[in-house]
């Protein structure tokens, strides 16, 4: 069972995210928290599986929430309706797992909950291309071909192989290799590792 404590200040907002995440079999909402200091100490006392965080919080936002659970066992999806590009890399980079806006497909939500409890980092597509467009320019710390920063931003995306293929049209075989390149390049053990990388390095 995985176990979710949600972080917002609009009560309506955790009603209806607890709502809809109680009835899927494998997810229990444990509790909620109106702020960020609520937020971290109902992490403490109740050390849920996964931390959904909106950003824009009173007494302490969720960038200063993130900060202060840097090192807690409990992942923590952001969840914002506040699509500034500039708030995704500095929540990556202080620890977040994942990072959604509220408009997501319910169903999608759910499944960005089961994935980041399983150790995937995800992010929603525009999140993706805020932190890869925030870096344009930017110096590579690790030489990447362009076909490899392509696939490296997929993968940072949450694609599989086989999404990767498709969207650059070439064979899955392919991207196997490709994604061999970027682990050893990168120095990572696999794609958890060098979608990490990517997102706190802004690599892609």
């Amino acid at each position: 069972m995985i176990r979710v404590l949600i972080a917002d200040d609009h009560p309506v907002v955790r009603q209806g995210l607890r709502t809809f995440l109680d009835l899927q079999d494998d997810i229990t909402v444990v509790g909620e928290a109106g702020d960020g200091e609520q937020a971290v100490a109902l992490v403490g006392e109740l050390a849920p599986d996964v931390l959904l965080l909106d950003l824009k919080m009173p007494v302490l936002d969720g960038l200063g929430t993130l900060e202060r659970l840097n090192g807690s066992a409990t992942r923590v999806v952001v969840l914002t309706s506040v699509s500034d590009p500039s708030d995704v890399g500095p929540a990556m980079r202080a620890g977040a797992s994942g990072f959604l806006y509220k408009d997501v497909d319910p169903p999608a939500l759910v499944q960005a909950v089961r994935a980041v409890h399983g150790g995937q980092v995800l992010l929603a597509p525009e999140a993706a291309e805020a932190m890869l467009a925030g870096t344009t320019g930017a110096p590579a710390p690790v030489p990447l071909t362009e076909r490899e920063r392509e696939v490296l931003a997929l993968i940072a995306a949450g694609r599989s192989n086989r999404e990767i293929a498709r969207s650059l049209a070439v064979a899955e075989k392919t991207v196997k290799t490709h994604v061999s390149n970027v682990l050893m390049k990168l120095g990572v053990q696999d794609r958890t590792q060098a979608a990490l990388y990517a997102v706190r390095h802004g690599l892609g």
